[in-house]
């Protein structure tokens, strides 16, 4: 598949002076220790401007960011995960409203026998966003199986459809809809069905360790320092979360942005289809009539996807459409998409959000949106 073309500001519509200076901005921000490492991509109208790659590799320590640099996205990986639920819908062997439980008996345990795939995708399930062991799941190198078959003996907090509450454990389920039904793991059919169709030569499910040492990594909470089973150790590279496990590049990443942004296609190879991408990116909390106002109207999900929730302190811009969606992730990174200025940014640090990043995520997201012309 084709490089991804990378071209000059002007040619897709940026203002270099302000390109200039959002480059500038990036820079000063590493240097000054706000941030210890930043990738920046930036796309519009099917090309992508030079990548922006600044900091260490590792926090604390005085080695440069390689160019070739990879990036643990956490919760970034859910819309991806979530896109490989579409393609089993796509392809007639899952619906939306089919009970999870008919997919995977052993889930309708404690009261879950009315949560459906539908649910699940909107943070609308009941489920809570970690299991109450999930720690001691960790520290023990538990796979993931465990962490699956912990999750199908949980009880609802509330009624499907009644709450929005973010949930890993309702992703990780989604992971296992695409075991159940096609008969291979999330990462496998991941880097068949949709990272080798969309070119994303460096991107994995848990890590290649062939390219460990390209990955940058994380500035670990307190709760993670000197354990073994932190982000950056090698069990939890090598793990896999459907929730929060990828571990790709800003220009991978965008290809990705770029099939949204193209109605589930890039360049000669189509994925999914534009019905898919309607209802991955379109407000489903609408539909659901239990939904407090205040979430179905001003902090809409789609399909994995987090609608632009704007003038929310949890907003991705100040800047962005009515159309725009993205996520975030707890390691530090974002990445926001805007049909109506066909244009798509990821940003990924290498300081949790938890620790500040997110300030500096929006602030650059501004400056990048004021840029396009």
């Amino acid at each position: 598949m084709p490089e991804f073309p990378i071209v000059r500001p002007e040619v897709i519509g940026v203002d270099t002076a302000r390109w200039q200076r959002v480059q500038e901005t990036a820079r000063r921000w590493t240097a000054d220790g706000k941030l210890p490492a930043l990738g920046v991509g930036v796309c519009r109208r099917g090309k992508m401007l030079e990548p922006i790659l600044s900091g260490t590799g590792a926090p604390d320590a005085p080695a440069t960011l390689k160019r070739d640099a990879l990036f643990l996205v956490a919760s970034l990986t859910k819309p991806v995960t979530a896109a490989a639920v579409m393609l089993l819908v796509e392809r007639g062997q899952v619906t939306l409203d089919e009970r999870v439980a008919a997919i995977v008996p052993r889930f309708g345990a404690n009261g879950k026998e009315d949560v459906r795939v539908r649910h699940l995708l909107t943070h609308t399930s009941g489920l809570p966003d970690m299991l109450p062991n999930n720690f001691e799941l960790r520290a023990q190198h538990r796979p993931l199986a465990d962490f699956v078959s912990g999750i199908c003996e949980l009880k609802l907090d509330f009624e499907p459809g009644t709450r929005v509450q973010y949930q890993s454990t309702g992703t990780a389920m989604l992971g296992e809809i695409v075991h159940q039904v096609s008969g291979v793991s999330l990462p496998e059919f991941l880097k068949k069905e949709i990272f080798a169709q969309l070119g994303m030569s460096d991107s994995s499910l848990g890590w290649n360790t062939e390219k460990k040492g390209r990955i940058a990594a994380v500035r670990l909470p307190k709760e993670q320092q000197g354990k073994n089973w932190g982000w950056n150790s090698p069990y939890w590279l090598g793990f896999g979360a459907p929730w929060g496990g990828l571990i790709t590049s800003p220009a991978d990443y965008l290809r990705f942005c770029v099939a949204m942004l193209n109605g589930g296609a890039i360049e000669s190879s189509r994925v999914w289809s534009p019905a898919s991408i309607r209802a991955m990116t379109s407000n489903q909390l609408a539909a659901m009539p239990k939904i407090p106002e205040e979430d179905r109207r001003g902090r809409p999900w789609g399909l994995g996807w987090r609608l632009n929730w704007a003038g929310d302190p949890a907003t991705f811009s100040d800047f962005l459409g009515p159309r725009a969606f993205g996520h975030w992730g707890a390691t530090g990174t974002m990445c926001w998409i805007d049909p109506d200025l066909e244009a798509a940014g990821v940003l990924f640090s290498t300081l949790p959000l938890d620790m500040g990043s997110n300030l500096y995520l929006v602030r650059l997201t501004n400056m990048i949106l004021s840029a396009m012309k």
